[in-house]
């Protein structure tokens, strides 16, 4: 048996060992289930843990211990996602999946595998998806086909049916530890100064800080979205705030994913502030803004730094909902400070 470093590494999960002791176990005793369901917070490593099991259920490596071994034709090909026994079905530019999407992977999944030992379907955002869409799965869940798994992915778990809930194994992924997100991206060549701003903004979010490492733009977006909530909305009056709303608006669309990246980008802020506010010793998430948000604490009270800290949480709980974005932005952004 290899170590359990060994094991991470081979599979490229960070931060998640006891969800991958249990799948590696699962794989090693032969005793996979058909459908399993990976919940947690987005960017926190779902699709890359379904990722990762898929390659290690059809490796073709004949040591159980090894797989996935990276090099096999079905390692590769899943890696290239030109794999024709994995299907990943997702929604079309930031909608959920419709039930017409899920009738076609069930019909795909009836079928025996093309090369593979097993035929795969990953669900991305399954508890974006409406209640009869989910239902389309119900009976493939009842009735699998004896080499087909599923593997669902959610940010919310009690936004899946109790009736697909009850035929998955739940794997709920938690935030890995802020020390190992830094350690990571160090060991790949980022700048200490530099992860440890990463790791406090991910959350523990490892998906989203290895991304923000590799990419500038995650982190530009974020100096965007701070400068518009410092500088046109809380240092602005009810017309001005309006008119942010609206070029924000037109930015996101129906996109309820783009918004959702900007409230939670808000979200940290007001947190730094109310701690700032109550002079707690934290190192505040954002902290290459720690001047600034010393400065709006001054001049705002904890309670209302609170509220505005609930209002943007019921933003996010109403993205889950049918409500109308630019309403939603024109209530949020007149509730924080700073009107009289």
């Amino acid at each position: 048996m290899i170590d359990e470093i060994a094991v991470a590494e081979t599979w490229g999960i960070i931060g998640h060992d006891w969800a991958l002791g249990l799948l590696r176990r699962s794989l090693l005793n032969g005793r996979q289930r058909h459908a399993y369901l990976l919940t947690g917070a987005p960017a926190l490593g779902k699709r890359a843990m379904a990722m990762a099991f898929a390659k290690a259920l059809n490796c073709e490596d004949n040591d159980l211990a090894m797989r996935p071994c990276g090099a096999c034709r079905a390692c590769r090909a899943i890696s290239r996602g030109s794999d024709p026994d994995l299907i990943v079905a997702e929604g079309e530019e930031g909608a959920p999946l419709k039930i017409e999407a899920i009738r076609d992977v069930a019909r795909l999944l009836a079928l025996k595998p093309y090369s593979a030992r097993y035929r795969i379907a990953v669900f991305e955002d399954f508890d974006l998806v409406a209640p009869l869409a989910q239902d389309a799965l119900l009976k493939t869940l009842e009735e699998p086909p004896p080499q087909a798994i599923l593997i669902v992915l959610a940010s919310s778990p009690e936004r899946v049916l109790p009736t697909i809930r009850s035929r998955a194994q739940a794997i709920p992924l938690r935030p890995a530890p802020l020390q190992l997100i830094k350690t990571a991206l160090i060991e790949r060549g980022c700048e200490e100064g530099r992860a440890d701003l990463i790791s406090r903004l991910s959350g523990g979010r490892i998906g989203w800080a290895l991304n923000a490492n590799d990419d500038v733009e995650p982190l530009e977006f974020r100096r965007e979205m701070l400068d518009a909530l410092h500088g046109e909305i809380i240092s602005e009056g009810r017309l001005a705030r309006l008119k942010a709303a609206e070029r924000l608006s037109k930015r996101v669309g129906k996109d309820k994913a783009a918004l959702r990246q900007i409230l939670e980008i808000w979200l940290t802020y007001w947190r730094d502030v109310i701690l700032q506010c109550h002079n707690c010793p934290v190192k505040p998430c954002n902290s290459d803004r720690a001047d600034e948000i010393r400065a709006l604490a001054a001049r705002t009270e904890a309670r209302a730094a609170r509220e505005a800290l609930e209002a943007t949480g019921r933003a996010l709980d109403a993205l889950s909902t049918n409500a109308n974005l630019r309403l939603l932005l024109d209530a949020l952004l007149l509730d924080y400070p700073g009107l009289e």
